[in-house]
């Protein structure tokens, strides 16, 4: 299992079920978590890549309703020595 994260911003904050849609993405397979910044307007989304891409993460979200702007870089952690 390859776990990764992606994060994107969305432009309008999603409606009551707009919310709900965005939950039931958690239940497809591969989909470990999501996770909503309201004051970033941000939702990040890990998922094990050996069963879905993030182009498919992009279109669930999509599908759900999400008024996604774009995707945002994470900045990679620093290991210490």
């Amino acid at each position: 299992m390859t776990q990764l994260d992606v994060l994107y911003r969305y432009e309008t904050p999603p409606s009551e079920a707009g919310a709900m849609a965005v939950a039931r993405v958690r239940e497809v397979y591969g989909v470990r978590a999501v996770a909503f910044d309201e004051a970033a307007k941000t939702v990040r989304v890990e998922y094990d890549a050996t069963r879905l891409s993030e182009p498919m993460i992009h279109e669930l979200l999509r599908r759900a309703g999400l008024d996604i702007v774009e995707r945002v870089t994470l900045a990679a952690s620093a290991e210490v020595a």
